[in-house]
């Protein structure tokens, strides 16, 4: 089944982008920052937060990569205006990183200086491995002036658990994911308990080291075992939240939610949705086969 999975996944994105986008609706909010807005607003009325992404990280110009900052400034202000529960997510490579760091620092700056006068914040996302060095030196330089600011970290590097022991210096706060992107064994894990059993490691070096963790996860043995670590720890609920995607395990968030622990899921929108589209697909192949079901009626 699951190298029938894999094979639906590479036949859906020979399909039509008409057809991948009625798997796309289950993972995004929308085209537009309304569709973003109306749709945190949902979340935040069932007491969920949210981080909104605007997507699109696959620019080539510096004036794409400006335009991006502009929208990103846009989606705090709406954040403001509606007083959403919301903070945002940042690619580096959208605002320019593989261009110019000097610039994607001077871009990314500006949206942290824009949330901290609303007093918001801002998680720049890990990406595959050919940008961690330069995005954990952006994190670094960003929060040598400005505590609004927090990175994403994956289990599924073998360098991850080093690079938080050095980074729980400085006080890191962190949203901590298996990792999506298909990297090289040699630098990475790749079979399925190893990653947990890293992400499980890793989680245990922010917690008794005082940082503030998002366990963003929709693996049900590592929820089990994140609130075992935290009981068994004593952390208290100001120092950890859980975080899913959007449309992922709505189950599991719901449980958590009713559990009284803080969850935040990942709302991205915009027109550029078929790139995170297809890496969805890429992390729950099975996702695919429902999809061909569904398109052909099949049972």
């Amino acid at each position: 089944m699951k190298t029938f999975n894999k094979l639906i996944v590479k036949i859906v994105q020979l399909m039509p982008k008409s057809l991948v986008r009625v798997f796309s609706n289950r993972y995004i909010a929308g085209d537009t920052l309304k569709d973003g807005v109306v749709f945190v607003q949902k979340l935040n009325s069932k007491n969920i937060l949210a981080t909104m992404d605007v997507l699109g990280e696959a620019i080539s110009t510096k004036e794409e990569a400006i335009e991006a900052k502009n929208e990103f400034i846009e989606v705090l202000d709406a954040i403001k205006k509606y007083q959403l529960k919301s903070n945002i997510s940042v690619k580096a490579s959208q605002m320019g990183i593989l261009l110019d760091e000097k610039f994607c620092f001077e871009q990314v700056e500006e949206i942290v200086k824009k949330a901290a006068e609303d007093n918001n914040y801002v998680r720049l996302d890990m990406e595959d491995s050919t940008t961690t060095d330069k995005i954990i030196n952006l994190h670094n330089r960003l929060r040598e002036k400005h505590q609004n600011v927090g990175i994403v970290v994956q289990a599924c590097l073998r360098r991850t658990l080093d690079d938080v022991k050095r980074l729980n210096a400085i006080g890191t706060n962190y949203r901590l994911c298996k990792g999506i992107y298909i990297e090289p064994e040699a630098i990475s894990y790749r079979a399925k308990q190893e990653i947990r059993d890293n992400y499980l490691r890793i989680l245990r070096e922010m917690l008794t080291n005082g940082n503030y963790v998002g366990i963003a996860t929709h693996d049900e043995f590592l929820v089990k075992g994140a609130l075992a670590m935290i009981q068994e720890l004593g952390i208290g609920k100001d120092k950890y939240e859980f975080q899913m995607l959007c449309g992922v395990r709505e189950d599991l968030r719901d449980s958590i939610n009713k559990q009284g622990h803080k969850i935040r899921i990942y709302v991205p929108f915009g027109e550029h949705w078929y790139q995170y589209s297809i890496r969805r697909l890429q992390e729950n192949p099975q996702v695919a086969g429902h999809i061909l079901k569904n398109l052909f009626s099949l049972k």
